[in-house]
């Protein structure tokens, strides 16, 4: 498998395949398991979910970091990713950690989708 490099593209690879709703249940399902009160329509489009992932994940590292943590937990983020990233601006830092869960999320639903 290969992974979309960027957010447009892990967007577009979802939608040919038909997958953006199972993309957004997967998030829903591992949000909800890391007890963290957001949840997305199934209807919701591709910009504003990114928006509203970014700054969820901005709050939780300036005010819950321990929640933060859980959720890449539950998520499975690779550990090796987020210490890669760049923590100096914490704004950018959000940003890149969204893309890795969207990732991540996107290869769970893959996954099932092919095997």
């Amino acid at each position: 498998m290969q992974l979309p490099t960027t957010f447009d593209a892990l967007i577009e690879e979802a939608n040919q395949l038909d997958l953006y709703t199972k993309l957004i249940s997967q998030i829903n399902k591992d949000f909800l398991l890391a007890n963290i009160d957001l949840e997305f329509d199934n209807a919701i489009e591709p910009l504003s979910l990114k928006l509203l992932l970014h700054e969820t994940i901005y709050k939780l590292i300036q005010e819950k970091f321990a929640d933060y943590l859980n959720l890449l937990y539950i998520i499975d983020v690779s550990e090796a990713q987020i210490k890669a990233l760049d923590g100096t601006d914490i704004l950018k830092l959000s940003e890149d950690v969204v893309f890795l869960i969207l990732r991540r999320e996107w290869q769970k639903v893959w996954y099932r989708h092919k095997y």
